[in-house]
């Protein structure tokens, strides 16, 4: 089913204005894919490695969720849409490579979400629905049943009191590797970063636990049904671990994550690695920044031991309390073809501008300009393919409760 945004958009503000402002803390998730992953290239992938959204906390969060709690029970929601402009006129009418405004020379739906959970005393639950692009591209090449393509999140915590701050996950949850986000508000930039798209998952189903050791040190572990999947299709059945350590200090927070498991699929065999790091710099109130790296690597049946890898930075200066100014610049290495279905070495660079309208509304512009070595990029009937592509983007961002 397709909504268009002005009609979401109007859903959403209706929806919005009946809540009260009473406000609590509610932890920010995010980040990812199968072993197939759609990012509208010129031809689609034989088997992609997988794009992503990370895990709390998401290094590019400028803003702290609130949420209204009634009953024990918080809910928060947010609305984003967009239009994208391509200077290439892609004949398929789809950006290449992007997660998840895709969708060119027109207004789309990004994502219409709402959020119910409870913090875990000792027992909580996170329950994350949503509507538009993000979610259509998450659930896209996974074989899950039809009820799940609206659900990003839903699982259950254990927090037992006692316990050092040991806190257990169950159920469908987004991936710890990455450095960005499904949700474009708790995201430095609009579009995801070619990381994001290509080298990591979204979401993972089964197990996940956290364990501070002290103030500075949190480590985890994992195990679930491997990339993209809520129903295991092949025997991948809990067998995929993920083990995953951050050290945190007043200055930066190094993040690490590496996940290890049979990812069989109808092109793939044996174990798919991924080692994801980020080190999250916070200088200062008014700039941050950070560095993130990825390497993978799957055997296919046809091509044997594949392997990817690309490093991307970013950083954000608030240049005053309504506006801030956001660059990323990346390179990704494809270098067997796995995950964009060509051999080849892409970079982009991005600048995003950001006005803060009113509390719970952000407005967003971004140009971006993505390369490759090799022809890639839809340029039209006419054009063919190109080795560039360069776009400029509009997003408006509404989200409740607004924490004052």
């Amino acid at each position: 089913m397709r909504v268009s945004a002005p009609t979401a958009l109007i859903f959403f503000l209706v929806l919005s204005n009946g809540w009260s402002q009473t406000t609590s803390s509610s932890g920010q998730a995010s980040t990812p894919p199968d072993g197939t992953q759609t990012t509208s290239a010129p031809a689609p992938a034989p088997q992609s490695a997988a794009a992503a959204t990370p895990a709390p906390p998401p290094p590019a969060n400028a803003f702290s969720t609130s949420s209204v709690r009634l009953g024990g029970i918080d809910f928060s929601g947010m609305f984003d849409g967009y239009y994208s402009f391509n200077d290439n006129h892609p004949a398929a009418g789809y950006n290449n490579l992007y997660n998840f405004n895709d969708l060119t020379d027109q207004v789309d739906l990004n994502l219409l979400k709402l959020t119910v959970s409870r913090d875990p005393d000792p027992v909580g639950f996170r329950v994350d629905v949503g509507l538009g692009r993000a979610m259509e591209i998450m659930h896209s090449a996974t074989p899950d049943p039809e009820a799940f393509r609206f659900i990003e999140q839903a699982y259950v915590s254990l927090k037992p009191k006692g316990w050092r701050g040991f806190e257990a996950d169950f159920g469908d949850f987004v991936t710890s590797a990455g450095a960005e986000v499904i949700e474009s508000r708790d995201n430095w930039n609009y579009s995801r970063s070619l990381l994001f798209a290509l080298a990591v998952p979204y979401y993972h189903f089964g197990i996940r636990t956290s364990m501070p050791i002290n103030s500075s040190i949190t480590v985890g572990v994992q195990v679930v049904d491997g990339w993209n999947e809520i129903v295991d299709q092949h025997g991948n059945n809990m067998q995929t671990v993920g083990l995953t350590g951050a050290i945190t200090r007043k200055k930066f927070t190094w993040s690490n994550n590496y996940y290890v498991g049979p990812q069989w699929t109808a092109t793939t065999t044996g174990n798919r690695n991924l080692y994801d790091t980020t080190l999250l710099l916070t200088p200062t109130d008014k700039f941050n920044a950070y560095v993130n790296f990825d390497y993978g690597q799957q055997h296919a049946i046809l091509s044997g031991l594949n392997h990817w890898e690309g490093i991307a930075a970013a950083a954000h200066y608030q240049v005053t309390k309504r506006i801030a100014l956001s660059p990323r610049f990346e390179y990704y290495d494809d270098a067997t073809g796995f995950t964009t279905g060509v051999k080849q070495k892409l970079h982009e660079i991005t600048i995003t501008g950001e006005y803060k309208m009113l509390d719970g509304l952000l407005a967003r512009l971004e140009f971006r300009h993505d390369g490759s070595n090799v022809p890639y990029f839809d340029h039209g009937l006419q054009n063919g393919v190109s080795q560039t592509q360069t776009t400029a983007t509009v997003g408006l961002i509404a989200f409740f409760p607004v924490k004052h």
